[in-house]
This record gives C-alpha cells, structure tokens and sequence, in this order.
C-alpha cells in the first residue's frame, strides 16, 4: 500500500467535528449555498453567539470560510479541507482492509 501524503493535518478537523451542533452546521453549509448566522441560528433554536462560537471552531478548522456582504457574514463549507478527512478515513480503512485480508489469508492455510 502506498504511502499518501495528507494535504492538512486531520486532528483539527476531526475535533471540530466532533460536537453534534457543528456537525449539522457543516451539513447545513454542504448545500453548496452560504447562509447567514441568523439563517444557522434559526434551524437550532440558539443564539447567534452560540452559533458564531461554533463557526469559529469550524473557520479555524478550515471547514467554513465567512464571506462578508455589507454588515452580514455569510458561511459556506469548505469542501477540499473535508476531502483531507476523506483522505484520511480512506487511508485507516485501507489499512483494516489489508490486515483483515492477511487474517483471513492466514486462517484459510490453518484449515
């Protein structure tokens, strides 16, 4: 199995995550549309401050990007930087792949 490069560091990403509310902002944003806080807050019956703390996890995350419009900030999902857990997801499940083939190798010559 080659050795694959990961574009990011996927500790990051997986943190952020990792929490239920940011989860469902990300797939929210993965629409492909921006919405604003409010829009986001709306959909959780939260405040805009609870919302914004949690977009700031993902920003810093590199999941979201906030484009401004005036005085609103709009989010959109950052998509290459979930392709970076992809990579990363993809390569743990190809390691399980090959070892549970060795095993399986291994337990058909015992029979």
């Amino acid at each position: 199995m080659g050795e694959r490069v990961l574009k990011a560091d996927p500790v990051p990403l997986f943190a952020a995550l990792g929490d239920r509310t940011r989860l469902i902002i990300v797939t929210t944003l993965a629409d492909g549309e921006a919405h604003s806080i409010s829009e986001l807050a709306s959909g959780f019956g939260m405040s805009r401050q609870a919302v914004t703390k949690h977009l700031k996890v993902l920003e810093k995350a590199g999941l979201v990007a906030n484009d401004r419009a005036g005085r609103e900030s709009r989010y959109r999902l950052e998509g290459e930087n979930l392709d970076t857990a992809r990579d990363y997801l993809d390569r743990v499940s190809a390691y399980w792949d090959t070892a549970i083939g060795r095993l399986r190798e291994f337990v058909e010559e015992e029979d």
